[in-house]
């Protein structure tokens, strides 16, 4: 594996494409709801952006508990988790000195927590700058008022002394958690108590993405859990690969039709059992693109297909929202690494079929 370049400012190729469009910043994705994954209409109902006030939040990745019609999203700059509804008013929801920079976010309604996973770009309010990718863990709020449960240390549970960073989160019906890991080959397992293991490591799952003057060998950006008691990793390459969580050494690539657009970025489940995903367009500059996975034979096989884009090509994840609708998140971090403000970030409807 070669060695991860620390440049936080982005610099030559990828500040031509940072300055017209957004952040290198790559992974994340918006999980399945355990019991039965995250289930919502796929028709698509006619409503318009929402455009919040969260200043400076600079979020990665969000998700949307419908009973209470909210958003929450994390922060990559402050390390805290906000709330907002349709109307983008936004609020802190969970501020955890543990946090540096809260990346995945997964609201699991069905055990009434958020979990979030934390990390470190080098860029937060709480950064070690000089020690970028030294923070990798997952933490359990609770839903309702915010305070933590727990938050374990996942570079205490591999303890290799290596750079790590947890891009995505998702939950199977039994509460376990399973996290992955974006600089590393490996999935963790986390026991609703957050006990934390080695689930799987595999080259399957080592990087092969690299982003100039930023990060080298981006490897998965975003996980589900699926019917079939299965990991689905999109890798930041535009590959999937499936997981039986029973036989992890099965883990197998996906036959897709079509790889998915590289960097791939977010991903949710969809109620025909497709998975809407969205690819960031950072190292094109041209606008992001959602597109719609449907697997055959049990995922061992999919067909994507392209269903809609978003104009700033950085968009980095999608989510349900009210009324069956789906979002993208675009949340203003070519700001965030180029060191300036923002005043707020947008969530685009957009088709997922």
């Amino acid at each position: 594996m070669k060695k991860t370049k620390l440049k936080i400012a982005i610099t030559g190729a990828a500040l031509v494409v940072a300055a017209a469009t957004g952040t290198a910043t790559i992974a994340n994705g918006s999980p399945a709801e355990p019991e039965q994954p995250r289930i919502e209409q796929t028709d698509q109902k006619a409503t318009t952006a929402i455009r919040t006030d969260g200043a400076n939040v600079f979020p990665h990745s969000l998700d949307f508990d419908a009973p209470s019609e909210t958003f929450f999203a994390g922060s990559l700059s402050h390390g805290q988790v906000y709330a907002f509804g349709p109307d983008g008013k936004v609020r802190t929801h969970i501020d955890d000195p543990q946090l540096v920079s809260a990346q995945a976010v997964h609201a699991d309604r069905e055990r009434g927590r958020i979990l979030v996973s934390n990390v470190d770009y080098g860029t937060a309010d709480r950064s070690n700058k000089d020690a970028p990718f030294r923070i990798a863990g997952v933490g359990s709020y609770d839903l309702n008022s915010g305070k933590q449960n727990w938050c374990v240390d996942l570079t205490a549970v591999v303890a290799d002394d290596k750079q790590h960073l947890i891009s995505d989160v998702t939950v199977a019906p039994d509460g376990t958690a399973y996290a992955v890991d974006e600089l590393s080959p490996t999935v963790f397992r986390i026991d609703p108590d957050g006990r934390a293991s080695v689930f799987l490591q595999s080259d399957l799952l080592q990087g092969t993405l690299d982003v100039p003057d930023f990060l080298n060998d981006v490897g998965m950006a975003a996980v589900n859990w699926v019917p079939g008691d299965q990991l689905i990793i999109a890798m930041a390459d535009g590959a999937l690969v499936r997981v039986p969580v029973q036989h992890p050494e099965q883990a197998q690539p996906v036959k897709l039709s079509a790889p998915l657009a590289s960097p791939a970025a977010g991903m949710r489940l969809l109620e025909d059992g497709a998975i809407a995903a969205v690819s960031s367009g950072l190292l094109s500059g041209k606008p992001a693109q959602i597109q719609r996975v449907e697997p055959r034979d049990g995922w061992q096989e999919a067909t994507v297909k392209v269903t809609g884009t978003v104009e700033d090509p950085v968009t980095s994840d999608v989510t349900a929202g009210p009324a069956g609708t789906t979002y993208a998140l675009s949340g203003g971090l070519a700001a965030l690494l180029a060191g300036k403000p923002n005043d707020g970030f947008t969530l685009t409807p957009v088709p997922t079929n």
